[in-house]
C-alpha cells in the first residue's frame, strides 16, 4: 500500500517543491512505495525557478510540478495521507499552514527550513542557498525512507519523524 506524504508550505513554490522532488526521487531509487505531494495555504501559482534548477541539476524531472492549494488534498478524491510535513520556517515569522484531514488523521510533523529565496548575494547566492536547502531536505527524506513505515504505529512514527527533525 502506497504511503502518501503531503508537504506543506505557504506558497508551494520552493521548500515544499524541493521536498516533494527529493522524496519522490529517493523513494523511486530505493524501491519504496512512498509518494510525495506538495501544496500551500496561499499558493503563489508559480514555482521558484531556483527550486526547479536545483532539482533538475540533481537529475529530477520537474515538468509535471505546479504550485497548488492544500484544498486539493481535503476532498474525497484526494489520496489517503499518512504523513503531513510542514517545511516553512516559523522563526522567519511566516504563516505556517495547519492541516486538517478528512480521511483519518495523518501524522503531522514540522521540519522547518529557512526560505532560500531570501538568500543574499544575488542569483549566485540564491543558487547556493537552494542547493544547500535541497541537500538538507534530501538528508531528512532519506532518513524518512529508511523507517519501517508499514509497521510503525502512529505514536512510533511521530516519535521517529520528530527525531529526524532534530537531526
Amino acid at each position: 500500500m502506497t504511503v502518501h506524504v503531503l508537504i506543506l508550505c505557504t506558497h508551494n513554490s520552493a521548500r515544499s517543491v524541493l521536498s516533494e522532488g527529493m522524496l519522490n526521487h529517493l523513494a523511486k531509487r530505493l524501491g519504496r512505495d512512498v509518494r510525495a505531494h506538495s501544496a500551500g495555504s496561499a499558493p503563489s501559482g508559480r514555482l521558484n525557478p531556483f527550486a526547479i534548477e536545483a532539482l533538475n541539476n540533481a537529475g529530477i524531472e520537474t515538468a509535471a510540478y505546479r504550485s497548488k492549494s492544500w484544498d486539493e488534498f481535503t476532498g474525497p478524491e484526494a489520496p489517503p495521507l499518512s504523513i503531513v510535513i510542514t517545511v516553512c520556517d516559523s522563526a522567519a515569522a511566516e504563516q505556517c499552514p495547519v492541516f486538517f484531514a478528512g480521511q483519518g488523521q495523518p501524522v503531522k510533523v514540522h521540519w522547518g527550513y529557512a526560505d532560500p529565496s531570501n538568500a543574499e548575494g544575488g542569483d549566485e547566492g540564491k543558487r547556493r542557498a537552494f542547493e544547500l536547502t535541497r541537500q538538507a531536505i534530501g538528508y531528512r527524506m532519506l532518513q524518512l525512507l529508511l523507517l519501517p513505515l508499514e509497521s510503525l504505529s502512529k505514536p512510533e512514527l511521530l516519535a521517529a519523524l520528530n527525531a529526524i527533525a532534530k537531526s
